[in-house]
Parts: C-alpha cells; structure tokens; sequence
C-alpha cells in the first residue's frame, strides 16, 4: 500500500488555483489565501538544482563575510559616489539604494548609476549590494533586469522590501535565475529579505527558508511600525512611552521608570528564524542620525540577541556599527581563556576565577573566537588588537 510522505520544506511552486482556501480579513477586506498540499512542494532533490537552464546552480551554504555594517548610498548622486572607494576601506557592505529615498524621477538615473558603479568603482574586497524597488512597484522588473545581466557577477545581494510570505521569494528566486542564464552569471546572486509588515513577520520562518538563495533577514522598523499600526513615528529605537513603573512605595514617593525596547520580541524571533535556516539577521535603520548614543544602544541590543550587523545611513553611524558588532577586546581574551582551558572537545567542567565553565560556555566562547578571527582576517586593526595574525 502506497504511503503518503509528509511535506518536506522547499521552495513551492504557485499552483493554479488554490486547493484549499482560509478567509484572512484586514480592514474589512477578505481573500482567499492558499492552504499549501503536498503536490504543492517541489521535491527536496529539486532545491538545489537550478530554477532555469543555463542558470548556475544554487549554494549549499551561503558563504559568510563580514557585514557588520550595511551602508546606502544613492547611485544617482554624483557627490556620493565619488567617495565610494573611500568608504569602501571603511565598510563592510555598500548598498546601492533604488527604492525608498530615491524619487519617483530619480529611479532609472540611481539604476543607471548602480550600473557605473559596478562596472566602473574599485571597492576592492567590500560587498556590493543593493535594494531594489518593491514587488508591487513599476521599476522592480526593470531593476532586477538591468542590474543581473548587465552586472550580475558584481551584485553579490539582492535585498527585496516589503516581503510578505515566502511566495515573494519564490518570485524572485525564479526570475533571477532565468536572468542569470540570459546574462551568463557565473555564480548565483542571493536574496535578503527585509521584515516591514505584520504578514511577512507572521510567516518569517517560512521566508528565511524559502530559497537556498536567502543570505538573510533585515527588520525594517519604520514599515513594519505602520503596517502594524504601531503609534510611533520614530525610525527604529526605543519610546519614552513604552515603559514600565516602579511599584508604589512610601507614600506619595516618585516612582522610577524604566524605557522598554519596542523591537526585542520582533528582533529575537526574526535571529531564530534567520538561524534556523543557516541565514544571517540584522537589525534595519536608525533614523536619528545625531543621536549616535541611542543609536549605539540599540544597535548593541540587537548585536546581544544575535544579529550579525544593521545599516548605516550617514558615516557617523559606521563607527557605531564596526564598533558594537565586533566583540570587545575583553571577551576575546575571556573566550581564549575558556576555550584554552578546556580543551578542543570542550566537554567536561572547569572553574576559571571562581566561575565555573562547562560544554554550554565553551560553545559561547568558541562563537566569540569564530567572529573575531573572520573579523581580524579583514580588519589589521582588529587583528592588532585580538592578538591575532591578519589575513588568516
């Protein structure tokens, strides 16, 4: 007797016609949303073979590169791009930016100008990305077509905004890989997916595992704020209003409070979605460029939790990033100790001034030491500073 097997997580193919269907309702309105079967799924042998002939085939494993900082850059502003290979000693990641920020006029002559960059700018080991227009956009074919075939081996990510669902990334896997085969791509260009509305937070699991392209997850504050009808105006960070009291005491006494973090749920699910696929999580923008203290907090709040690194929208916040997303001298020190103390196997127990260390701390330690060696390969300074030999 045949025995049906269960569905095994792949990247989906758009059925037809849904076949099965759940009311969803958002401000009065109702459609139909599909209820995925198992001749909805590709076979697991399937993912990894490419999307088109020609295409080249899909990464087992999303090579890793610093990017503790994501810094925009507008490709249509001539001022702005004669400082690119300045800023590419300084950073990890330059983005060339088309949607939000670039005006309606402005978008053929920023997609144009990403073009020039890439063909033309020497930005030596540093990323070069960009974030194209929304899916529901008039320019994001245009986008995605111009930038793979006339410089697909030098876009090393695509980041798309807005994505609601893993059907937004099984879009944009297929037609990049039909595009890689029109423009003979050599290697395939990933796919990062930026978290700015309620849907796509509900179904974040699914997006960071819809593609073997998925290099990671931004939260998108401002979006998502508004999507979710959240009642701040503010670009990422905290809000005095969002609190908590200290119980009364003493009569009439004043009771301390104490500003809460907004973002901790969505940034801590949004890191366990991103690790559990093999994907990197970062935290977005922060708007308020002068505030560069609060921009370091929460910055640090999402490095705590896990995420790999943020954007940065003016230089002043660079400093900001390289800092807080590289681990401090101390702990590097502190995880060597561990790490040295225990053994290659880490298993067992030992006390370390007092405090004791066992297979849980040795794990901890050894993500430290992984970071700073993958960051003193790129940064001399750091290497100076970890005691550790660069380039290697």
């Amino acid at each position: 007797m045949a025995v049906e097997r269960p569905a095994t997580p792949a990247r989906a193919r758009a059925p037809a016609r849904p076949p099965v269907g759940l009311l969803s309702g958002h401000l009065g309105a109702l459609r139909l949303v599909a209820r995925p079967t198992l001749r909805d799924v590709r076979s697991p042998k399937d993912f990894f073979r490419p999307l088109a002939v020609g295409a080249p085939a899909p990464l087992r494993e999303v090579p890793w590169r610093p990017s503790r900082m994501i810094h925009f850059f507008d490709p249509s502003n001539a001022r702005m791009v004669a400082k690119l290979p300045g800023l590419a000693a300084q950073v990890d990641v330059l983005l060339g930016n088309l949607e939000d920020a670039v005006p309606a006029a402005a978008k053929e002559p920023a997609r144009a100008g990403l073009v020039e960059v890439a063909r033309d700018v020497d930005l030596g080991t540093t990323s070069l990305w960009t974030r194209v227009n929304a899916l529901d956009s008039p320019w994001v074919l245009d986008d995605l077509t111009t930038l793979v075939t006339e410089v697909g081996d030098r876009i090393d990510v695509v980041m798309v905004p807005k994505v609601e669902g893993p059907e937004d990334i099984h879009y944009v896997d297929r037609l990049l890989a039909q595009l890689e085969a029109r423009g003979g791509v050599s290697r395939p260009v990933l796919v990062h997916a930026i978290l700015e509305t309620a849907s796509g937070m509900a179904r974040v699991e699914e997006i960071a595992q819809a593609s073997p392209r998925m290099q990671g997850i931004s939260l998108g504050p401002a979006d998502l704020a508004a999507d979710r009808r959240m009642k701040t105006t503010r670009v990422g960070g905290g809000h005095p209003g969002y609190l908590v009291r200290q119980d009364p005491h003493d009569g009439d006494a004043p009771r301390a409070t104490y500003q809460q973090d907004l973002w901790h749920y969505t940034v801590a699910r949004m890191v366990d979605a991103c690790v559990s696929a093999g994907i990197s999580p970062y935290y977005g923008p922060f708007g308020d460029i002068a505030d560069v203290v609060a921009c370091e907090d929460q910055f640090r709040n999402a490095y705590l939790l896990g995420c790999v690194g943020a954007w940065t929208l003016h230089p002043v916040q660079v400093d900001v990033a390289r800092r807080v997303f590289s681990p401090a001298v101390d702990d590097v020190a502190w995880a060597r100790r561990v790490v040295a103390a225990m053994g290659e196997d880490g298993r067992g127990a030992v006390m370390i001034d007092g405090k004791m260390q066992d297979d849980a701390t040795f794990k901890q330690c050894s993500v430290v030491l992984r970071l700073a060696r993958d960051l003193a390969a790129r940064d001399p300074e750091l290497a100076a500073a970890y005691g550790m030999e660069a380039g290697r």
